[in-house]
């Protein structure tokens, strides 16, 4: 079959969409002509032998855009039913699924196939689309990446959990999807802590798995009227199921669960623990790490955490530089410059700093490193000018 043919078979395709704009008087019948014709001109180009990667995506933009205009033209009209009103969803998915069959290799496509099928929430074509696209590329970090962030954003974290591990077993050479997958659970666990203290009972934040709670006072009563000086012998109170029953859960394991691991950094800090074994891991994933965590200091778990990282890495490696930095760092982590603990933490940080650039193992990588967190520091607004003349001075020491 020749590029015309197979053009024309996917134009006929459209007929009927094109006869409902038009009686319907959404398009005009020159717009009609033009639509047909920019088709025409655009199923040419991706059937060509030679056909542009870059063709499917400008044909996919300009169908959405197409169905953008059609729907502000209704809206303006109050045309409220169209019956093609899908069809335009069903020509891009076909266009993006034609695109990453033509070009399998090319990651761009996939991503941006995979990133309109969650726009449209086509959840099953997503799934499917993004195995095939795994299937492809199974040492492409961005792919495992985008996956579980993704599953993570609409509620599930197991299957982003499942996503980052099976990723993980392909991504050996590069530390960054082990760095997001860390990303992702210590957001997870940030989550969790603003659910615990959103507002809610004390009763229920010392025991995160209570359930509903029916207190004394909160029994139906059933008063006899003829008789209310007996009041208290004519109480009729309806059974509470299950009152007498033995508690599924008690005390104990309540506060077992509560001291979940998992709620205490132990998956972040395994992450860690694993990428140590992993041909790419050095002084400079660890710092990538330690950075990452940093972001997350209102997390409980986030100073243990930070900690475990630089015991490792002053373990492993402590003259580099990323470690000396890192430790450097640690005691300013979550203080900010307009508390009164921040002054403390500068004077350890500076006392840290004097006794890394003596030790370590590269000096100019060090000052290198130190003046971007105290140019950070400065750019603080109300930043204690006694603490400004203390940076100022390291910064022109670091530099000279």
């Amino acid at each position: 079959m020749s590029v015309a043919e197979k053009a024309r078979f996917y134009l006929e395709r459209s007929v009927p969409q094109l006869r409902e704009w038009e009686e319907k008087e959404i398009f005009t019948k020159d717009e009609i002509r033009t639509i047909v014709q920019k088709r025409s001109d655009y199923e040419h180009r991706i059937l060509a032998p030679r056909s542009n990667p870059d063709d499917f995506t400008a044909y996919a933009k300009w169908e959405q855009s197409l169905e953008s205009l059609r729907q502000k033209r209704c809206k303006r009209m109050k045309i409220g039913h169209v019956t093609s009103q899908h069809t335009t969803q069903s020509r891009v998915l076909a266009i993006f699924d034609r695109a990453v069959s033509r070009h399998p290799g090319r990651k761009d496509l996939w991503l941006e196939y995979l990133k309109y099928t969650a726009d449209v929430k086509a959840t099953k074509r997503w799934r499917r689309t993004m195995a095939s696209a795994l299937r492809m590329m199974p040492t492409d970090a961005d792919l495992w990446i985008f996956a579980g962030r993704l599953s993570a954003s609409n509620g599930g974290m197991g299957g982003a959990r499942g996503y980052f591990m099976r990723g993980c077993r392909f991504c050996t050479s590069e530390g960054t999807l082990w760095i997001e997958y860390a990303r992702c659970e210590m957001e997870w666990l940030a989550k969790m802590q603003a659910k615990k203290g959103g507002g809610k009972k004390k009763a229920e934040q010392e025991n995160p798995l209570a359930g509903e709670k029916m207190d004394d006072d909160d029994e139906i009563k059933l008063i006899d009227e003829d008789d209310e000086e007996d009041e208290d012998e004519d109480v009729l109170s309806l059974p509470v199921p299950g009152k007498e029953k033995k508690k599924a859960i008690d005390e104990e394991e309540s506060k077992a669960l509560k001291h979940n691991p998992a709620l205490d950094g132990a998956i972040p800090m395994a992450i860690f623990d694993i990428s140590r074994k992993q041909p790419f891991y050095n002084p400079e994933v660890a710092e990538r790490f330690f950075d990452m965590f940093a972001s997350f200091a209102k997390v409980s778990s986030a100073s243990k955490i930070l900690q475990h990282v630089v015991d490792v890495m002053r373990e492993q490696d402590a003259a580099h530089p990323a470690t000396w930095n890192c430790y450097i760092r640690l005691p300013l982590v979550g203080v900010s410059p307009d508390t009164p603990e921040f002054p403390l933490g500068l004077r350890e940080v500076l006392s840290r700093l004097g006794k890394g650039l003596d030790e370590t193992s590269d000096k100019a990588a060090l000052e290198s490193k130190s003046l971007v967190w105290i140019e950070l520091v400065l750019l603080f607004k109300g930043l204690d000018e006694g603490i400004r003349t203390v940076l100022e001075h390291t910064k022109d020491q670091l530099q000279s």
